[in-house]
């Protein structure tokens, strides 16, 4: 157990913050806004959420600017321009030392001799690794993993648990690849002829690039030919489906449920919200933000934000969206300027 205490003069200085309050308050650990006692800190990174402010029991708080004048009643504020990563650094400060994950080859996994194995490797139980693979430095391979054929992956990645990849696929430095992912299935490609549906060889690879994160059971489907790429620091949340040939361009982040179809093209710094979907064979150009449950089936231009399905743009969307209020709001002007002409004729 970590046993640290930060006073909050120490923390602002930390995240580069603005003290409200006693500079001596001190905090042992970190909390959410409505469980946190008087010797944690919490957050509050939008001024929606200021009432919870004043019911909290947090000694110390982060807050947004637009916070700066609340009352430090009881407790520390620190101002802070980006509160989540303010936030997170202090987090890392009381966060418990990883599990130790033990150096060398398990008895019970079964690894090819012509397997080459970098220095300080751990792979731990019931995994396998085939011939051709080859493990960089450092690198963890959890129980139960599988890595197959010609595999390479990079120094100093994590494989937790239960995670397959598949022949010839290519594993960067620094991943972190959560349990019951699979790399390097077979994309989905049939082809319809009378005798039945025929399948079309998926003969490419998956490449994923350094410091690339992949949530649990997450598919991402081997290319029918080239590779499908997934572009350094890319985030990839939970259950997420990425078909054949898909690109996904460097620091995009994919949120949970979310699927790309295949040959799809994604920029750099795009944004896909929970349970979105993505048409192929087309591309989405940088920092495009898709909203939750949107259905996108066209290109988009660099920054664009797209929502509903099929997706289209904000101002559309709210367009479209509001149009039965405005709908009804225009006939009641209609009904009422109606009577007022009744009224006028029945006058004369």
């Amino acid at each position: 157990m970590n046993h640290i205490t930060l006073t909050a003069a120490k923390i602002a200085e930390m995240v580069n913050g603005k003290l409200v309050g006693s500079p001596d308050r001190t905090i042992s650990s970190v909390s959410g806004i409505r469980d946190a006692q008087s010797d944690q800190l919490s957050f509050i990174g939008n001024k929606k959420y200021q009432h919870q402010l004043e019911s909290t029991k947090a000694g110390v708080v982060l807050v947004c600017p637009d916070l700066a004048d609340a009352p430090a009643v009881d407790r520390s504020l620190i101002v802070c321009d980006n509160v989540d990563y303010a936030f997170a650094k202090v987090i890392a400060v009381f966060a418990e030392e990883p599990p130790k994950w033990p150096v060398g080859v398990h008895p019970s996994a079964v690894v090819s001799p012509e397997a080459k194995l970098g220095q300080g490797v751990s792979i731990n139980a019931n995994a396998v690794i085939e011939a051709g693979a080859e493990i960089g430095d450092g690198t963890v391979i959890g129980a139960g993993c599988y890595i197959g054929h010609d595999v390479k992956i990079g120094a100093g990645s994590l494989l937790y648990p239960n995670v397959t990849v598949m022949y010839r696929c290519v594993i960067g430095r620094k991943a972190v690849i959560h349990p019951g992912v699979v790399i390097g299935g077979d994309g989905f490609g049939f082809i319809p002829t009378k005798q039945g549906l025929v399948k079309v060889p998926q003969t490419g690879i998956v490449q994923i690039d350094d410091d690339v994160e992949i949530g649990a059971n997450t598919t991402i489907d081997r290319a029918r030919f080239g590779k499908t790429w997934i572009k350094s620091n890319v985030k990839i949340d939970n259950q997420v489906m990425v078909a054949h040939n898909v690109v996904i361009g460097e620091s995009s982040i994919l949120v949970a449920q979310c699927g790309i179809a295949g040959s799809a093209e994604l920029g750099r710094g795009v944004i896909l919200a929970a349970k979105s979907g993505v048409n192929g064979h087309i591309t989405l150009g940088d920092g495009v933000q898709v909203a939750g449950t949107s259905g996108v089936v066209k290109s988009l231009p660099a920054g664009a934000i797209a929502l509903g399905t099929p997706a289209e743009s904000q101002r559309e969307f709210m367009a479209r969206h509001t149009l039965p209020s405005r709908f009804e709001k225009l006939s009641a002007k209609v009904e009422a300027l109606r009577k007022e002409i009744a009224e006028l004729k029945a006058s004369k």
